[in-house]
């Protein structure tokens, strides 16, 4: 008979962005530090308790990754509402994430994979594939660890911010360079319009309203 599948409420046991990178490894397949571990890594400091550790990849490399991951790990795929099927059980047909990986001699989940959209050379924002950056930008090396791109990650959490993405922008917004500040106030004002931090960036809609990342002298 084969086994139960684990609770989705099993707890955490969270990776640092080096035991997530060891994890996945350095193989073929594209992989990247996403959410607060890249903002973390990125900042070079914890900003705040995260409740799990993502990463990203894209449809075409998820199987990859999932079929080299050492033995004591398996994958599981959302199976509706608070439950979890094997990933060789799942329909691959359908949009199955975020995929869970889990230490089953520690009994503790401890990575989430996000899958994300791209072609061969640029990365695209899967709520919107007008926008758009080259790999590079997209993905950073940072300490030899893939790591999406801070602008990238404010962009996925500019949808609809919590108090918790508020800290986490306050935090990042002030390293950013002028480019990537541009470009991340770009982003949200053409496929975030409507954010409560859209508000705040001069466009032509406000013109009177200073940007609140524009860096003061």
């Amino acid at each position: 008979m084969p086994s139960p599948a684990p609770d989705p409420a099993t707890p955490w046991a969270l990776l640092s962005a080096r035991a997530t990178a060891d994890l996945l490894g350095d193989g073929p397949a594209r992989w990247w530090l996403s959410g607060g571990v890249a903002l973390d890594h990125w900042l070079g400091r914890p900003i705040r308790e995260r409740p799990n550790t993502d990463a990203s990849t894209t449809a075409g490399h998820l199987g990859a990754l999932i079929e080299a991951l050492p033995d004591r790990f398996s994958a599981w795929a959302p199976a509706g509402e608070d439950a979890v099927v094997p990933w060789a059980d799942a329909d691959i047909e359908t949009d199955l994430q975020p995929i869970r990986i889990r230490d089953d001699e520690a009994d503790a989940w401890v990575l989430q994979l996000n899958v994300e959209d791209g072609t061969d050379a640029a990365w695209l924002y899967r709520r919107d594939p007008r926008l758009q950056l080259p790999w590079d930008r997209a993905v950073l090396e940072i300490e030899g660890i893939p790591t999406g791109a801070p602008e990238v990650q404010l962009t996925w959490k500019a949808l609809r911010p919590r108090p918790q993405d508020d800290i986490d922008k306050d935090a990042v917004l002030p390293g950013l360079s002028d480019e990537a500040q541009a470009w991340f106030e770009r982003a949200i004002l053409t496929v975030h319009p409507h954010s409560t931090w859209s508000i705040h960036v001069r466009s032509p809609f406000a013109p009177a309203k200073a940007s609140w990342n524009r860096r003061k002298d």
